[in-house]
């Protein structure tokens, strides 16, 4: 009796005949991961995929280290995978920017969407173009790389397009004018230059660190917002008194 239940205890343990030796790897289906791939994606998934590891790899190291290889080690697939979707570097970044002025956009149309007077509209888009770029230094620094971008590119025109007109429609709704999508008259152009220059200006000034020697000279209370705040106010053309 104990060596029958020995015997059929060793036809338990012996293992199944699959026609392949044990420990060996199983052939991958057709249609599964591609050679070199890391993680399977659905077709339409892959183009989403690899712009969103583009991001995380800018914002974590930087546009110096945004490559093709960087950013297909972080989506996990093969580094040929980006060309075969983007075709090279400057058409992944610039789909890229299109993504980021997409989101800007929608920032800056919700920021104008409150119910308040024309200045006070302005302040707030001018709040949230602030906080956007805060919220996403990496993307924000691409969008105004136009030495690294292919601004012909159907998406990334149509959505920068999109921006600028957001802008001068702002610019139009203070000085209670129409703007043109032809033309500009010279106040106009100026009205457009000027606020974009001082929001874009203390952008870049305040993501570079350098008004931190101003914000520390500040009352207690005080930071960049109510720094932004004062700025919008002093720069708001009055009418000349008598």
């Amino acid at each position: 009796m104990g060596r029958t239940a020995v015997r059929r205890d060793s036809k338990a343990a012996a293992p199944a005949r699959t026609g392949r030796k044990p420990g060996a790897p199983r052939k991958a289906k057709a249609g599964n991961i591609k050679a070199g791939e890391a993680s399977p994606y659905h077709h339409g998934d892959l183009h989403d995929a690899l712009l969103k590891a583009a991001e995380i790899v800018l914002e974590r190291d930087g546009l110096g280290g945004l490559t093709l290889r960087a950013v297909a080690r972080e989506a996990g697939v093969s580094h040929a995978a980006p060309t075969h979707h983007f075709g090279d570097l400057t058409g992944l970044v610039s789909e890229l920017a299109a993504i980021g002025f997409r989101q800007f956009n929608v920032a800056m149309a919700a920021a104008g969407a409150i119910d308040a007077p024309p200045l006070m509209k302005a302040m707030a888009r001018a709040k949230a173009y602030v906080a956007y770029a805060q919220a996403h230094p990496g993307i924000y620094g691409l969008m105004f790389r136009t030495e690294r971008l292919d601004m012909k590119r159907p998406s990334l025109h149509e959505a920068a397009g999109a921006s600028f007109a957001g802008l001068a429609s702002s610019v139009g709704v203070s000085l209670q004018q129409q703007m043109s999508d032809e033309a500009l008259s010279l106040e106009q152009a100026a009205g457009i230059a000027r606020a974009w220059s001082l929001v874009h200006g203390f952008t870049t000034l305040l993501l570079d660190g350098r008004l931190n020697d101003i914000l520390r000279r500040l009352p207690k209370g005080n930071n960049a917002e109510t720094l932004l705040d004062a700025m919008l106010r002093s720069a708001v053309v009055r009418p000349p008194g008598p």
